[in-house]
């Protein structure tokens, strides 16, 4: 496989990325800062029969994460079976009353699923995560491809890869799918949210308007866009990258300014597809991953391909009582932070900080789960002119339409702090291409 000649194009593709502005933002203590999300060029490669096992678990997982959101906010059968407790439905931040005996299109909940997984130097590969409310990233390997096939083509044209410039396809497919009539478009909160460069890239790819919520406005049970000259046009279905709560503030926070008054509503009569649907949380809680084995069984009848790294509940008596026994060797995790934070490392901690945690664990059980530290396989980065070993994830993207379908490529992270293992662009990390190999 031929990637030498990408390190030569290090700094002019990162410099293109810098133009095009390919950055991301975060707010920490009131204040926005937008800062580039560095790119390496050494790609991930995963071989073409590893996707395909990859592809089913995928494929499968979300499958069942789509019928226990539309059970949970159905018939409950999984409570009423005794497979998820109540407590992890209704006191989580996910849950949301408003949505209780709503069916969206189709009966489509998470039409783009971010699965958030690592490889362990055993080579096995875990589920460490599920997004199902507003998956980011698509967009930053897609034009990274883009240039580094502009800067050497001829790399590409020597190694059978999978094109992934068929995201745009798949995605434009997956919003045609549940439309209800009319335009399609991406509504965005503006300028200063985190993932807006993605936000226009993929309008720009998908031929879908990119919007905020002003140009939108809901009249006689139906939902228009308002184009540059005034005149008002039907829309049947938003990608929406905006959180639930700020959706409507006639159904949810009444303080928003970046909604749309009463598009709740007519989502909840069949006259718009929301894509993702409004209480997808309710599946993504950390607390919920802990169950979603059992759901594939329960729902699909069929046992997990893919494994979630391994988890305990403290709700549970017994996993509470192993999670006190081995805590110097776990990780636990905040179930209502992401991003790489209310992450607590078990040996990172004083005996002051130690004795505070597990005071708050045994008052929260609910709050947490604990899991084994799983040794990533390490992957290479270009560094300084030097190739140097960091940890690194996947994020997979799968899209639902008539059939679910698995992006063959994906978000590669990479930590830069070589003692770190998180990933997360909000604490430093970087990224780099995925290669899925056509043969």
């Amino acid at each position: 496989m031929e990637t030498e000649r990408l390190f030569g194009y290090s700094d002019t593709v990162n410099e293109l990325l810098a133009r095009y502005g390919v950055k991301f933002g975060i707010y920490k203590n009131n204040v926005f800062k937008e800062q580039l999300f560095p790119f390496d060029m050494i790609p991930r490669v995963i071989e073409k029969q590893e996707f395909a096992f990859l592809e089913k678990g995928l494929k499968q997982r979300v499958l069942a994460l789509n019928e226990f959101i539309k059970d949970i906010y159905g018939d409950k059968k999984i409570v009423r079976d005794g497979i998820v407790p109540e407590e992890f439905i209704y006191a989580g931040s996910g849950y949301l009353a408003q949505c209780e005996g709503v069916m969206p299109p189709k009966g489509i909940y998470s039409h783009i699923s971010g699965i958030d997984l690592v490889q362990g130097k055993d080579k096995q590969w875990y589920i460490l995560e599920d997004n199902l409310r507003i998956p980011s990233g698509a967009s930053y390997p897609m034009i990274a491809r883009e240039l580094c096939r502009r800067s050497t083509p001829i790399t590409f044209e020597k190694n059978a890869i999978e094109d992934n410039r068929n995201y745009a396809k798949l995605l434009r497919r997956t919003m045609d799918h549940v439309n209800t009539g009319g335009h399609t478009v991406i509504l965005s909160p503006g300028r200063y949210n985190a993932a807006y460069f993605e936000h226009s890239y993929l309008a720009e790819k998908t031929g879908a308007h990119l919007v905020t919520g002003s140009e939108l406005v809901v009249e006689n049970d139906h939902l228009y866009f308002i184009d540059y000259s005034g005149k008002k046009e039907p829309v049947g279905a938003v990608y929406r990258r905006i959180s639930d709560e700020y959706l409507d503030p006639m159904n949810f926070n009444e303080e928003s300014v970046i909604g749309i008054p009463h598009i709740y509503d007519i989502y909840r009569k069949g006259n718009v597809a929301l894509l993702n649907a409004p209480g997808n949380g309710v599946a993504d809680d950390k607390g919920i991953y802990y169950f979603v084995p059992k759901m594939i069984q329960y729902y699909l009848g069929e046992e997990a391909v893919l494994q979630n790294a391994p988890t305990y509940l403290p709700y549970y008596k017994e996993d509470m009582d192993y999670v006190l026994e081995h805590f110097d060797s776990l990780v636990l995790k905040d179930v209502a932070e992401a991003g790489g934070y209310g992450i607590v490392f078990g040996n990172k901690l004083t005996r002051e900080e130690k004795e505070h945690f597990l005071a708050l664990l045994k008052e929260q059980p609910r709050r947490f789960i604990a899991q084994e530290v799983i040794d990533f396989l390490d992957i290479d980065i270009y560094e300084n002119g030097e190739v140097t070993p960091r940890k690194a994830d996947l994020r997979a993207f799968v899209l639902m339409a008539d059939e679910p379908m698995v992006w063959k490529s994906g978000l590669t992270r990479f930590s830069r702090n070589p003692d770190s293992f998180i990933v997360n662009s909000s604490q430093g990390g970087g990224f780099k291409d995925t290669w899925v190999m056509a043969e």
